[in-house]
C-alpha cells in the first residue's frame, strides 16, 4: 500500500510557499482594484473604497489571527506537530493584515492628521480597543524569530505569546462594536473565538491536575 505521508521537509520546502502564496492573494486582490481605480477602470471597490479596504483588510487580519491561534488545538488533536510549522508565518500574516487595516484607516481616512486621528482614537471605543490589539499584536511580531527566543529564554518567550489570546479577544469586541445591529458574521468569530479559549483553558488546567496530584 502506498503511504501518502509528508515529511516535516516536505511541508517546509513546498507547503510553506503555497501557504505564503495563499495568504498574498486577499492583500494581491485589494492591490489591483485600487489600481483599477486609479486608472478609472471597473473595479470592486464600491462606492466608498475606503470603507471598503478598512473592512476587508480588518476582515482578514481578524480571520489568519483566529486560524493562529487554532493551530496548536488542531495540532493537539490530529496528534500531529507539522501544523506548528506554519503558525508563525500565519501569525505573521495576521500582523500584515492587521498593518495593512491601520495603515488603510489613518491613509485613507484620516489622511495622517495626527490630532484628528487620536481625538478619533480617544472618542470611539471600539478604535480605542482595536487599537490597543494592535499594540499588543506588535512585540509578538517583533519577537517572533528563533533569536528573539534564545534571548528571551523559552518561557519568558511563551508568557509573552500568551498576549497573543488577549489580542484576539480585543479584535473581536472591536469586530463586534463596529458592526452596529444585530449581525450573524460578528458571533460567528466570537464563537470561534470562545472554542479556542476553551481549549486553551481545558489544556492549562489538564497540565495543573497532575501537578496538584
Amino acid at each position: 500500500m502506498t503511504n501518502f505521508s509528508v515529511s516535516a521537509n516536505d511541508l517546509r520546502r513546498f507547503g510553506k510557499p503555497l501557504v505564503f502564496a495563499l495568504m498574498m492573494v486577499p492583500a494581491l486582490w485589494l492591490a489591483w482594484n485600487w489600481w483599477q481605480a486609479f486608472q478609472y477602470l471597473p473595479n470592486d471597490l464600491g462606492f466608498n473604497p475606503q470603507e471598503t479596504s478598512n473592512r476587508f483588510t480588518g476582515d482578514w487580519a481578524l480571520r489568519f489571527l483566529l486560524l493562529s491561534l487554532a493551530i496548536t488545538p488542531l495540532s493537539k488533536t490530529i496528534r500531529s506537530s507539522k501544523p506548528i510549522l506554519f503558525r508563525r508565518m500565519i501569525g505573521l500574516f495576521a500582523f500584515f493584515y492587521v498593518c495593512l487595516h491601520i495603515t488603510s484607516y489613518v491613509w485613507l481616512d484620516m489622511l495622517f492628521d495626527w490630532s484628528e486621528l487620536w481625538a478619533d482614537v480617544l472618542k470611539r471605543i471600539y478604535i480605542t480597543v482595536g487599537f490597543s490589539a494592535f499594540l499588543l499584536l506588535i512585540p509578538l511580531a517583533v519577537t517572533s524569530t528563533k533569536g528573539w527566543i534564545k534571548r528571551l529564554g523559552a518561557r519568558s518567550w511563551q508568557g509573552l505569546h500568551k498576549a497573543v489570546y488577549l489580542a484576539g479577544v480585543l479584535a473581536v469586541v472591536h469586530f463586534i462594536m463596529m458592526r452596529k445591529g444585530f449581525q450573524i458574521e460578528p458571533l460567528i468569530y466570537a464563537g470561534i473565538l470562545l472554542l479556542l479559549l476553551g481549549f486553551r483553558l481545558r489544556s492549562v488546567l489538564g497540565r495543573r491536575a497532575p501537578q496538584r496530584t
